[in-house]
């Protein structure tokens, strides 16, 4: 389509493909994984509603120029001669992003240094006068990457992190990245199928975005803005209507259920909830996890213990091998994903996982695992799912040849 442009979405280390197949029902085309981001090409459109819809980016980035550099004077040089005019005005501000991962290039903070030099000298030789930089709500947002000697210079369509939806008012100790709590759910199978359940579950972010997919509704929709409006290029009118679109939205017939020993993180947990206007969905109470009881029908679990980094507890091991007593005792028929930065942790919890998926958690490297909780042998359990499993093979029709 002659209105498609590259767009390139950034993810977190682990939810590439999540964010793919996010790209693709939203009518991306041309999508390739790439290391923590998704490549795709869409129209003006497509950027508005992946900015308000992805669920798992951190941003949405538009590629305006690609050139190869050895060092930061030939930076200097390419970026010079983009045509920045189509972008900026003197009267204008703008920031600069640099991610640097090359040899030839040691500090991404003088890249970003030579290329405000070279937007800067642009305007002064042409026009006398130069736009400024603003490092806090500028009007335009420009990404620099380089990869080697490949660089490449992008306008940032989303301005703040993505992860920052807009709903929480307050934060617990350590809280998880709203992007990543998104990924690690959809990673978990969530459809707002059947119940879920969080026993520990900080400043709600899990419950809080396992409503936003149960209903379908937008996790940005909260967003104060976004970089794009900004732009000398934006169509109000058409974000106004994908904004305000609300037909893809969906009924939630079950429950979401979290608690917390902590009264802080119930309190904030609340808060947060009837800011993002969920408290119909989730139900919320404060109970140490001992005391932990299955809500009748399915459930699905996800939560996020504490891993003695940030949140300190009097007995880590003992917490882990009470949430793996209370699975195997309280929880049977269900499916439970957890995660920590120590596989200690995860190992006194006693079971054996059938998946094992490496995320980060910031800047620490955990494990989500997941358990599916039956009764009776392990080996009895298997032999079961691996006879279901041929008699669904066997009433599939096999293809014919035309």
């Amino acid at each position: 389509m002659t209105n498609e442009f590259p767009l390139l979405a950034k993810t977190f280390y682990g939810l590439e493909e999540v964010l793919a197949k996010e790209l693709v029902n939203l009518g991306a085309n041309n999508v390739a994984i790439q290391r923590r981001a998704v490549s795709f090409t869409g129209d003006k459109a497509l950027m508005y509603r992946a900015n308000l819809s992805l669920r798992t980016a951190s941003r949405v980035l538009k590629p305006i120029a690609t050139f190869k550099a050895k060092n930061a004077d030939e930076v200097y040089d390419a970026v010079k001669e983009i045509d920045w005019e189509k972008f900026l005005t003197v009267k204008h501000t703008f920031s600069i992003d640099a991610t640097v991962n090359s040899d030839d290039f040691r500090h991404s903070k003088f890249v970003a240094y030579r290329v405000k030099d070279a937007i800067a000298d642009r305007f002064t030789e042409s026009q006398g006068k130069r736009p400024s930089v603003r490092l806090t709500n500028p009007d335009l947002y420009i990404n620099v990457h380089i990869s080697h000697n490949e660089c490449t210079i992008s306008l940032d369509s989303s301005g703040e992190s993505l992860h920052r939806r807009g709903y929480r008012n307050a934060q617990n100790e350590a809280p998880i990245n709203e992007a990543l709590a998104a990924g690690m759910i959809l990673l978990a199978g969530w459809d707002g199928s059947c119940n879920f359940v969080d026993p520990m579950c900080g400043s709600g972010t899990f419950a809080i975005e396992a409503a936003l997919i149960a209903l379908n509704i937008p996790p940005c929709i909260y967003r104060k803005s976004f970089a794009f409006e900004k732009w000398s290029d934006f169509d109000r009118d058409l974000f106004d209507e994908i904004y305000n679109d609300d037909s893809a939205e969906r009924e939630f017939k079950h429950k979401i259920y979290a608690s917390d020993v902590s009264e802080n993180a119930i309190r904030i947990a609340t808060g947060n909830i009837k800011a993002a206007g969920l408290s119909k969905y989730i139900e919320i109470e404060r109970a140490p996890i001992s005391e932990f009881q299955t809500p009748e029908g399915k459930c699905l679990m996800v939560t996020n213990p504490p891993y003695g980094e940030r949140i300190l507890t009097d007995d880590l091991f003992g917490l882990y091998r009470t949430l793996g007593s209370i699975l195997k005792h309280r929880f049977v028929g269900n499916d439970a994903w957890v995660i920590s930065s120590h596989i200690e942790c995860l190992q006194a919890i006693g079971m054996k996982p059938t998946d094992k998926i490496k995320l980060l958690n910031g800047s620490l490297e955990c494990e989500y695992w997941h358990y599916e909780i039956f009764s009776g042998r392990r080996d009895d359990f298997v032999a079961e799912k691996k006879g279901d499993n041929r008699r669904n093979n066997a009433n599939v029709e096999p293809e014919t040849e035309a």
